[in-house]
């Protein structure tokens, strides 16, 4: 699993900020809606894009009071698009990799590296930015969903429509599926 013993922010869980490009005035990007592809329900509030999904803000899980996820690496009220593999299908990989970007390594049974062969193009939400998702665990772990088993979040329609990442040694992420749900303005 991945591991960020190497960083220290204190104690607090303080969210990721937005670049102050996009934290308001005239350079604000219009912000939309993301809705399932299948039934139309939105599944999260207005959102505005991010340049590049934020670098993974420091939490030291292991020192928690509390079991459960980190701070998400995406700031509310943004998103931005996953440009590398996420996600099942992992392959074995020859050398020693991250299995899938702000995750760490993972080897299966053999002791073989296993990299993503997912989906790319994913868009990154804060978790706690979506809405009407009902968790099917494909993959979990001590105190949260992973993203190794493929998707995990039905929409109300029975289509799964994104992957949460939220356990508590994982980045906390929901990344919801370039093909099962669409942008709309608000």
């Amino acid at each position: 699993m991945y591991d960020r013993r190497d960083k220290d922010q204190g104690p607090g869980k303080a969210a990721p900020k937005p670049p102050a490009s996009t934290a308001g005035g005239a350079a604000e990007a219009e912000a939309v809606v993301f809705v399932c592809v299948t039934c139309e329900v939105p599944l999260t509030g207005p959102l505005t894009r991010l340049p590049a999904v934020p670098e993974l803000p420091c939490y030291e899980w292991w020192n928690a009071e509390e079991p459960g996820p980190s701070p998400s690496t995406v700031p509310s009220g943004f998103y931005a698009i996953e440009t590398e593999p996420y996600g099942a299908p992992l392959v074995v990989s020859e050398v020693s990799a991250q299995a899938m970007p702000r995750y760490g390594t993972i080897s299966n049974e053999h002791g073989q590296y296993l990299v993503s062969q997912g989906p790319r193009g994913n868009i990154v939400v804060n978790p706690d930015d979506a809405h009407g998702l009902e968790l099917q665990h494909v993959s979990s772990a001590c105190c949260g969903a992973t993203p190794t088993g493929g998707m995990n979040q039905l929409c109300a329609c029975g289509t799964f429509v994104a992957t949460l990442c939220s356990d508590c040694c994982c980045p906390y992420e929901l990344h919801l599926s370039a093909d099962r749900v669409r942008a709309v303005g608000p």
